[in-house]
């Protein structure tokens, strides 16, 4: 079993991906970004979106009514279809749920985001929040029958809402109830790099337990996305990889070595 996060920047080889995922002999839960394409629509509607650095320092998109029907449109509309596409022309018989569908990935909303702003601390409420089960039955009928879920945000909160929530967080709690053999993470760089800037700095090998010094020499986005991939090692034994999703073979380059191999 591997789960597979497929990363939603632009210069992703989705056709390389699938291509590769077709020719393995496994099973695979894959869940997918699509912010480059977010932000292409939002360019085109005319609106921008809001990022908020939470005190503890961590940065995230404000998620209002309309970033919510924006993801709708990005994510669970045209890249989740896009990649079903794909996978049907593969020979995948793949099929794109949100987390509303069938209630497959549920959440709860945050109850707010504490944010600095003109030296006064604010708590902002929007529609953003953690994923905190799957529904698993629904998950194992699928690939038990011979279907691929192909996953993205919003999520269904406690109150029937759609909310935003992390791709990294979402793949954690799958890994925690599947226990996969793999986690492959595709994005738009070599691995894991000390320098976002040099890919020469590229950490090929990193222990669990170097994780948590990792997160203190970062900050943003990645500070998040170092806490996630902790929290995969908590669900069990995994070996996680972060691999670049822009080669022709990505998923091969990523089973083969190449990359990032936490362990």
């Amino acid at each position: 079993m591997l789960l597979i996060k497929i990363g939603g920047g632009k210069e992703l080889n989705l056709e390389g991906i699938i291509s590769d995922l077709a020719a393995l002999n496994e099973k695979f839960i894959i869940v997918h970004g699509a912010n480059a394409l977010r932000d292409e629509l939002a360019q085109k509607l005319n609106y921008q979106k809001k990022v908020v650095t939470s005190l503890s320092g961590y940065d995230s998109v404000f998620s209002d009514g309309t970033t919510i029907d924006l993801m709708m449109m990005a994510y669970a509309g045209l890249k989740n279809k896009r990649i079903v596409e794909l996978c049907q022309q593969k020979g995948i018989n793949a099929i794109g749920l949100s987390g509303l569908d069938g209630k497959v990935i549920q959440g709860k909303r945050n109850s707010g985001i504490k944010v600095r702003e003109g030296g006064k601390t604010l708590l902002l409420r929007d529609f953003s929040g953690k994923p905190k089960a799957i529904n698993k039955v629904l998950l194992e009928l699928l690939l038990e029958n011979g279907y691929t879920p192909v996953l993205s945000v919003p999520l269904i909160d406690e109150n029937n809402f759609a909310i935003n929530s992390e791709n990294d967080d979402i793949v954690a709690l799958l890994q925690t109830e599947f226990k996969a053999e793999k986690v492959i993470s595709l994005i738009e760089a070599p691995g894991f790099l000390l320098d976002k800037n040099d890919p020469d700095s590229l950490v090929s090998k990193m222990s669990k337990t170097e994780l948590e010094e990792m997160e203190q020499k970062v900050d943003g986005r990645m500070k998040r996305k170092i806490l996630a991939i902790r929290k995969l090692f908590e669900g069990g034994d995994t070996t996680v990889i972060i691999s670049d999703g822009r080669t022709e073979h990505p998923i091969a380059d990523a089973l083969n070595g190449k990359g990032t191999t936490i362990q």
